[in-house]
């Protein structure tokens, strides 16, 4: 009678998990940057914009949305945000305005683990290469100069700072004057 019963029990509570609708069970995002690092998906959110679906002149309600979460530093023309990606990864975003308009956009990446590092900075040196034009590349340096149609010039600048023990990439964003 008890073994009848506990099949019975295990009967309803397999039944029952096969029919949770998605809804209820842990739902994984879609990738964003498929071929690329899955922490791509998180440090530049989306394709749309220059970073974050964002472009430079902003304002700071747009990047306070884009953001979704309170600064750890906020002024009048600065709003600095920094994450942890997983627990070898951090990064923060320092982006600078002018007069409520997104001058430039700086990024610093930090890992221990330097593999990861270095194929970060290479995954995010292809993105900008298919996303913009002629780059340039010097002493661990790349430069993308734009100049697209009516829109101002602007830079992304991209450069690997690691250390032999710490993996540092700085990315910079801004108006080209």
């Amino acid at each position: 009678m008890r073994i009848k019963f506990v099949i019975s029990i295990f009967a309803l509570l397999f039944v029952w998990a096969c029919e949770q609708t998605p809804a209820t069970k842990k739902e994984e995002k879609p990738r964003v940057f498929l071929g690329y690092h899955v922490l791509l998906d998180e440090i530049l959110k989306s394709k749309e914009g220059l970073f974050r679906g964002l472009e430079l002149n902003a304002k700071v309600q747009a990047v306070k949305a884009i953001e979704n979460i309170e600064p750890t530093e906020a002024s009048t023309n600065r709003l600095f945000y920094e994450y942890k990606a997983d627990s070898l990864t951090n990064y923060s975003i320092d982006y600078t305005f002018s007069n409520d308009s997104l001058e430039e956009i700086s990024v610093q990446i930090n890992s221990d683990d330097l593999e990861l590092s270095s194929y970060l900075f290479c995954d995010l040196k292809d993105y900008y290469a298919n996303k913009l034009p002629n780059p340039t590349e010097d002493k661990g340096y790349v430069v993308y100069n734009c100049f697209e149609g009516l829109r101002k010039p602007f830079v992304v600048s991209l450069s690997d700072n690691s250390s032999p023990s710490k993996g540092i990439i700085n990315m910079v964003i801004y108006k080209d004057k």
